[in-house]
């Protein structure tokens, strides 16, 4: 669920025989057809996306959105057991790229005077953070948004060599518990809640989920509706997002047309499409199309759904622990990519998905799909040169 994750890999991924077999079904191919000048232009995209096949994912897509048009190449099978690609209008699950819906909502509200940016958290959720040490009244909203709270993670590392004692009370996204039982926010919030913070706050910034949790409590608090209500009323319906939705409670499937995502566990590759994201919440449990994520990072990187002021603030960032050379702003990230163009984007993982994706200056939106988390450094980075490639293409 980490925005852009780079160190929460997991076990080796699945054998070579079966990667060789992806590989073979899974030359990239444009959804759309394309003149040889536009093949040309999008080599270094396709080059990418049959390296991610080959670096052992079952399938990998680029979509890119803006001035030049709608573009869609994919490569591998979006479901394994088919051989069939992942479609153009294909759902994923997109993790913490939820959380620049929440942000937005909440700078909307902050535009509304509804919420001040620099009041302490234990103004709008009295008595939620406290014990261990973690003290409600320390920590300012903006520090909750930019990860510089110092609060501890309700999740554990995806890195097995990471992981705390299993007797931590932390929640583990792959385990059986997680994937069906249903969450409720203040349980998650309890959850991190029974250990000490991780840094005094406002010291540095670390990607912590829960801070996006208490956020979503803090929208419904304000609104008196849920996080999935105001994200829908506030950014789904003017943009005619129709594709993006925030599961309900007991929801485990994925709506309409999608992918199956897949998780290594144990050495094994197991088919975990379905599963209760409500351990996600409003730090990671949102479904969407990547046509939708451009249209809602172009959007909001436009103006047209927040005040210069408040989009101002959002891209305020500081260095943060997961990318080296990137800023970390109110959910948005400030992203280095090899031709210095400036851009802008966030990113997301859950169990089964990943996805990277950006907006340069001109408009020009791009995500990166792949429908199994990365297993290793090199299928991170993997990942990283594909969406380096496409936004630089």
């Amino acid at each position: 669920m980490s925005g852009q994750r780079r160190n929460r890999v997991r076990a080796v991924l699945a054998g070579v025989s079966l990667v060789a077999v992806v590989a073979a079904q899974g030359c990239t191919r444009d959804v759309e057809a394309s003149g040889s000048s536009r093949k040309d232009a999008y080599r270094g995209v396709t080059e990418a996306l049959d390296h991610l096949v080959r670096a052992g994912f079952p399938g990998a897509q680029v979509t890119i959105d803006g001035p030049g048009g709608h573009h869609a190449f994919t490569a591998g099978a979006g479901d394994l057991a088919t051989g069939a690609p992942i479609a153009d209008d294909a759902r994923v699950r997109i993790g913490s790229n939820t959380k620049p819906f929440v942000a937005t909502v909440i700078m909307q509200l902050v535009a509304e005077g509804k919420v001040e940016l620099e009041a302490p958290i234990e103004r709008y959720l009295p008595g939620v953070v406290t014990g261990n040490g973690n003290d409600g009244n320390r920590i300012s909203v903006h520090q909750l948004l930019q990860h510089t709270s110092g609060l501890p993670d309700y999740v554990a590392s995806g890195n097995p060599a990471l992981r705390p004692d299993p007797n931590s009370p932390q929640l583990h996204p792959d385990s059986e518990q997680a994937r069906w039982r249903v969450y409720q926010p203040e349980e998650l919030v309890r959850i991190a809640m029974s250990l000490p913070p991780q840094f005094e706050p406002g010291a540095k910034a670390v990607y912590t989920n829960t801070n996006y949790i208490l956020l979503g409590m803090l929208i419904q608090h304000v609104t008196g509706h849920s996080p999935a209500d105001e994200i829908n009323s506030r950014i789904l319906q003017p943009l005619g997002l129709r594709d993006t939705y925030y599961p309900a409670t007991d929801e485990t499937a994925i709506r309409g047309s999608h992918p199956r995502g897949y998780q290594e566990i144990d050495g094994s590759r197991v088919d975990f499409t379905d599963l209760n994201p409500s351990w996600g919440g409003a730090a990671g449990a949102m479904v969407a199309t990547p046509a939708d994520l451009n249209r809602f990072f172009t959007a909001l990187l436009a103006g047209k759904l927040l005040p210069a002021a408040q989009l101002d603030a959002m891209k305020q960032t500081v260095p943060f622990d997961r990318m080296p050379g990137a800023g970390y702003g109110l959910a948005l990230i400030n992203l280095a990519v090899s031709c210095g163009k400036q851009v802008w984007g966030h990113g997301g993982s859950i169990p089964g998905f990943e996805t990277r994706n950006g907006v340069t200056a001109d408009g020009t939106a791009v995500v990166v799909t792949v429908n199994q988390l990365p297993g290793s450094e090199a299928a991170a980075d993997a990942v990283s040169k594909a969406f380096d490639a496409a936004i630089c293409a």
